[in-house]
C-alpha cells in the first residue's frame, strides 16, 4: 500500500513543531516559534468580536472580504506610495503561508527554477518541491548576511522564471539594502523574472532602517507579488490573516492555485484586520520600538551566555554562534537545550538546502542557531538565566 506521494518525500515534520512539542515536554521557555506571547490591540479583538456576533460567520468571498480588500490597498499607498485596485489586484489568504504556496502552485511550473535566498524558511523548501520546480538557493553569510550580487547574477539559467525574496529577511534578521534590491531589480528585468516577494516582517525595522517594497522600484510594480499578513504585525499569528497584492495576472494566477486549497478562511477576522490596518502612526512606531528594546535585551543576555550574536536589522529573531561556547552543530545543541538549560530555540540548518551540501559538516549553517525575542521582557529575562548553565563561567 503506498502511503505518501514523491511530493513531500523527505520534508518530515517542521522543525518548528519538533522544537515547540519539546518545550511543552520540557516546561522550557520557547524561544523557538515565532510568535508573541500577548495580544494584539484589544479594540480589534473587539473588532472581531462584533463580527462574530454580527453574524459574519459564513464564507467570505474567495478573494477577501471588500472592507479588507480596500484596508490592504489603502496601506500600500500610505506606506509605500503602490497604488493596487483592492478589487483586482488583492488578494487574503489563510496567512502568508498561504500566499507563498498559492503563488508557487499558481506561477511555476514542474522543471522551472527558482530562485531563493539561503537560509530560507522552511514552507519555501516545500512547496517548490511540491510544485515541481528546481530551487536555486543565494546564500548570505554570517557574520552581516548581505546579498552576494555576483552568486545571485550567477544562479540565473535559461530555465529560471521566478525569484523568490524575502526581506526582512527570516531566519537571518538582514534587511535588504537599496543596493541589494535595485540588482535584483536589474536582474528581474533583465531576464524577465517574476519575483514572490515575501515581506510579513515589513513593519520590523530597527535602528532606523526602512523597509523597500521590490515593488516600488521602477519597472518591478508589473511583474512582483508582493506578500504580507497581519500576524506579525499586530501580533496576531493564530488568525492567519495574509494577503497578496500585484497586478492582475499575478494575483489571478494565485488565487487559480487559492481557490482549491482553503477558498477561504477567518471570515470574522477579516474586517478586524481591516481595522487594524487602519491604525496610527503612533501604533507602528511604538510597535517597532517596543520589539527593538526587547531584541536589545536578548542580545545583550547571549552575549553574557557567551555566544557570538549577530544583531538583526529586523523580524523576530537573532542569530547566534555556539562555537564560543564549545558547540558546533545547531541541530544537536537545539535538540538538547530544553533538557539541559530548559529553553528552546531553532537550529539554522534546517533552513539551508539540503542538496548543495555534501555533508552537514559543509553546511554554513551548523553553528548557527535563532533565538525569538518577540516575547516579554520577563520571559526573556527568565530565559537568559536559565541559559547562564552554558557560559563560561558555570
Amino acid at each position: 500500500m503506498k502511503t505518501s506521494s514523491s511530493r513531500i518525500a523527505g520534508l518530515g515534520t517542521t522543525i518548528f513543531a519538533e522544537m515547540s512539542v519539546l518545550a511543552a515536554r520540557t516546561g522550557a521557555v520557547n524561544l523557538g516559534q515565532g510568535f508573541p506571547d500577548t495580544d494584539g490591540p484589544s479594540e480589534v479583538v473587539e473588532r472581531a468580536v462584533e463580527a462574530l456576533r454580527g453574524g459574519r460567520n459564513q464564507y467570505a468571498p474567495g478573494t477577501g472580504v471588500p472592507e479588507l480588500r480596500a484596508a490592504i490597498a489603502a496601506h500600500q499607498q500610505r506606506f509605500y506610495g503602490l497604488v493596487v485596485d483592492p478589487d483586482t489586484e488583492v488578494a487574503v489568504t489563510t496567512g502568508a503561508t498561504e500566499a507563498i504556496a498559492s503563488a508557487l502552485l499558481g506561477l511555476v511550473d514542474p522543471g522551472d527554477e527558482v530562485i531563493a535566498l539561503e537560509p530560507y524558511y522552511d514552507s519555501y523548501v516545500a512547496m517548490l518541491q511540491m510544485s515541481g520546480a528546481v530551487r536555486r538557493p543565494v546564500t548570505l553569510r554570517a557574520p552581516d548576511f548581505r546579498l552576494p550580487i555576483d552568486e545571485l547574477r550567477a544562479a540565473v539559467t535559461p530555465r529560471t522564471t521566478a525569484i523568490l525574496l524575502n526581506t526582512p529577511h527570516n531566519p537571518t534578521g538582514s534587511v535588504l539594502r537599496p543596493e541589494e534590491l535595485e540588482a535584483i531589480a536589474a536582474i528581474a528585468i533583465e531576464h524577465d523574472l517574476v519575483v514572490i516577494s515575501d515581506e510579513v516582517y515589513e513593519h520590523l525595522t530597527f535602528d532606523g532602517r526602512r523597509h523597500v517594497p521590490i515593488a516600488t522600484l521602477p519597472g518591478m510594480a508589473e511583474r512582483t507579488l508582493t506578500i504580507s499578513s497581519g500576524g506579525k504585525t499586530f501580533s496576531f499569528t493564530g488568525w492567519k490573516i495574509g494577503w497578496a497584492t500585484g497586478p492582475a495576472r499575478l494575483v489571478q494566477a494565485m488565487l487559480g492555485a487559492k481557490q482549491f486549497l482553503t477558498y477561504t478562511s477567518g471570515s470574522p477576522l477579516q474586517p478586524a484586520i481591516a481595522h487594524a490596518l487602519g491604525a496610527e502612526d503612533a501604533y507602528f512606531t511604538d510597535f517597532t520600538a517596543r520589539l527593538q528594546s526587547q531584541r536589545d535585551q536578548l542580545c545583550e543576555g547571549l552575549r553574557e551566555v557567551g555566544l557570538e550574536v549577530y544583531v538583526p536589522e529586523g523580524t523576530y529573531f537573532v542569530t547566534t554562534d555556539i562555537r564560543p561556547l564549545g558547540f558546533d552543530d545547531g541541530l544537536d545543541f537545539c535538540r538538547s537545550l530544553p533538557e539541559r538549560a530548559g529553553v528552546a530555540a531553532i537550529p539554522h540548518q534546517v533552513f539551508y538546502d539540503p542538496d548543495t551540501y555534501s555533508s552537514s559538516r559543509d553546511n554554513p549553517g551548523r553553528p548557527l542557531v535563532r533565538w525569538a525575542f518577540c516575547k516579554r521582557p520577563e520571559v526573556l529575562r527568565e530565559a537568559i538565566d536559565r541559559l547562564a548553565v552554558l557560559g563560561p563561567h558555570a
